[in-house]
Order: structure tokens, then sequence, then C-alpha cells
């Protein structure tokens, strides 16, 4: 029996030792491309599915109509690019872990889950991926509106798959012409306008969401 205990009490010490030894000599993963941690799809996977499942509101999806689908299908282009569109499933995005499904895809549709659940995602986001939380970026019946449509994304109305069709990104705009040289027609040009922090494929920011890189702004001496 003393070995028994004395056999707990060892492995009690050992565990954390070599959990601490892993992660701080850097063998754990980090980087996006690092496979995932020892179960970490099944523990992070459960733990998601069982907040959504008690959380998510219940609503019938028979009750939206095509023109729902279709505002949703505008949103949809306007925030939700790395996601994929129906022509082409995504366009060239920096690599994310996990990837982002390809929602208007058969391998990566959503249609098994109630459009409650594809509502509580849009809404809360998803810690730790590159889901963010658009609750404070779009209004309730967007979020809706966009939930309806990936739920139904199998079944689209011809109407919705028109405005799907559309590209994800706007056109690139034809650059001014040089001035020439000596020129004093724009003394005072506008710099563009700072684009970090909105996500590649996107035309909405989430306000939640801290811009990664941007102009250092020096303190001025008191």
């Amino acid at each position: 029996m003393g070995r028994f205990w004395g056999g707990v009490i060892v492995g009690l010490i050992i565990i954390p030792v070599v959990a601490a030894v892993y992660l701080l000599t850097g063998l754990a993963p980090a980087a996006v491309s690092d496979h995932p941690f020892p179960f970490e799809r099944l523990i992070a996977g459960a733990a998601l599915e069982s907040r959504v499942h008690r959380e998510a509101p219940k609503r019938d999806l028979a009750t939206f109509t095509t023109a729902d689908l279709m505002a949703g299908a505008q949103t949809y282009r306007k925030g939700c690019g790395c996601h994929g569109s129906l022509e082409k499933e995504t366009y060239p995005e920096p690599q994310m872990y996990p990837p982002p499904p390809h929602l208007l895809m058969p391998d990566g549709y959503a249609t098994d889950d109630s459009v409650g659940e594809t509502y509580w995602r849009i809404k809360n986001g998803i810690r730790m991926t590159a889901m963010p939380s658009f609750k404070t970026v779009l209004t309730d019946d967007q979020m809706w509106q966009t939930a309806a449509l990936v739920a139904r994304a199998d079944k689209l109305p011809p109407e919705v798959l028109d405005v799907l069709k559309q590209p994800l990104l706007p056109s690139p705009e034809t650059p001014p012409a040089a001035a020439p040289r000596g020129s004093n027609s724009n003394p005072n040009p506008v710099p563009p306008a700072p684009t970090h922090g909105v996500a590649p494929g996107s035309q909405i920011t989430p306000k939640n969401v801290r811009p990664m890189a941007g102009a250092h702004t020096p303190k001025t001496p008191k």
C-alpha cells in the first residue's frame, strides 16, 4: 500500500515537471503550421460545442425570407471573405490555425448546425481562432440574416446565388497618373487611410480586434 501511494506522489511531482520542461524549452506547438497540442481538438471542440448548445437561441430557419437571405449574402461578401465564395474557395490569405471552413462549399457546409448555433458563433466569436465577435459591428438582424445564409448554403435561391457570385473584394482602383516634375498642383497630398486591423478580404473591421501594426506616435515631452 505504501508503494502505491509513493508512486502516486512521485507521479504528481513528475507530471508538472515534464509539462514545464515541454513548455519552457520551446517544444510546444506555437506556430500556425505546427501540429496541435495532444487532445487539443477534442478538449477545445467539446468545450465549444457544449457552450454553443447551452446558449444558442432558438429560431426556425423557415421564417427567413429570400430578402433576408439576400441581405445576409451582402453582409457575407463584406465581412466573411476568409470563408470563401461560390466561384473560388478563398482568396489568397495568410495561413490561419485552425483554417477557416469554406462555408459555401460542400466540404465546409455548416448546414447541420441550427441557425441559432451559427448566430452564436457570429455574435460571440471563437477564442484562439481567427473568428472574431461581430456583435459590436453588425446589427442583430444582420447576424441572423448571415446565419440563415450559412445554414441554407446548400439550398439557396437563384437570386441569392447571384449576389454571392459577385466578387468578395472591390475592384482595384486605377492609380492616378504621376504629376510632372516641378509640379506644385498638390502641395499637401492626403496620406492613404490606414489599413491595419482590417481582416483580409473584408470591408468590416471588428471593433474588438486590436490592430496588430500601425504607425508609432512618439510621446510629446512634458
